[in-house]
């Protein structure tokens, strides 16, 4: 968004020393111009910020041109990579595994320090512990491009907020894997989500629409009567739960897109792998 310019530079930095060179780069300002940039980066300016799914959505179009991207690897612009060998150890991972539809980074502050909400699983005690999970973390992942032609891109009407779990149900249901790399660290400043003034409204108005979009029926309520008890007991900001109650409304009354129910199969999955989606 045209605000951090230093930090991309040096994750462009980071990039360059990969032992596995990219083969493209873009980078995408979102409603906002960019500054000059090297020759071997490709730059997409949009005329108005279209959130997370849009932005990410315009970058994989761009790299859907070139013809030549089997896998798209997601940074987010004031991550940064620490290790030379990130991009190689995803080549091993998705040579080694067809059916790898996403990899999820490990997500640690300057020092080392993972934070609770950044390991994609209920049991987050130990950050080093990888495997196949439910869902993946926006701030560093990579998406199969085949993948994608399957099952589609990022949710734009999202904007922000769980557009990574949309995605990732969609994957789940058509048989795809989704594995927690933490060999794969993004360093990343220690944040709290709430810090987006839309954080409240759109977290409550998106898990309205996953649930519509993507849950059997039965597990609909089930779903929104955890996370709005959940909710109820974690938010101590009263304008947030405002906010967030508006946000629940408006899930409810406006259009969701289409409606594609998870097959129970993939319910049963979900529940083996240590997360049913009902939490």
């Amino acid at each position: 968004m045209g605000n951090r310019a230093s930090e991309v530079a040096a994750l462009l930095k980071a990039v360059a020393r990969q032992d596995s060179p990219p083969q493209r780069i873009v980078v995408v300002g979102n409603g906002s111009p960019l500054p000059p940039m090297d020759e071997t980066v490709t730059t997409v300016e949009l005329n108005d910020n279209l959130g997370v799914s849009g932005g990410r959505n315009a970058a994989i179009d761009e790299l859907r041109r070139f013809g030549d991207v089997d896998v798209v690897v997601d940074l987010d612009d004031d991550g940064l990579l620490i290790d030379s060998e990130v991009f190689s150890r995803i080549e091993e991972l998705y040579e080694d595994d067809p059916g790898l539809g996403i990899l999820s980074f490990r997500i640690a502050d300057e020092e080392g320090v993972t934070q609770r909400r950044h390991v994609p699983r209920l049991r987050a005690s130990d950050p080093l512990r990888g495997g196949e999970v439910t869902t993946f973390l926006g701030g560093g992942h990579t998406l199969s491009l085949r993948m994608l032609d399957q099952v589609g891109g990022w949710p734009d009407e999202f904007f922000f907020s769980h557009e990574e779990t949309d995605l990732a149900w969609r994957a789940l249901d058509a048989g795809w894997r989704i594995v927690y790399a933490p060999e794969l660290l993004l360093q990343h400043p220690r944040t709290s989500p709430a810090r987006h003034a839309v954080y409240y409204r759109t977290t409550a108005r998106n898990r309205v629409w996953l649930a519509r979009r993507h849950l059997p029926a039965l597990l609909v309520p089930v779903y929104l009567g955890t996370w709005a008890a959940l909710t109820l007991l974690r938010t101590r900001s009263l304008t947030g739960l405002r906010a967030w109650g508006g946000g629940f409304a408006e899930g409810l009354r406006t259009m969701c897109g289409r409606r594609r129910p998870m097959r129970w199969s993939t319910v049963w999955r979900m529940a083996r792998l240590g997360r049913p989606p009902v939490v």
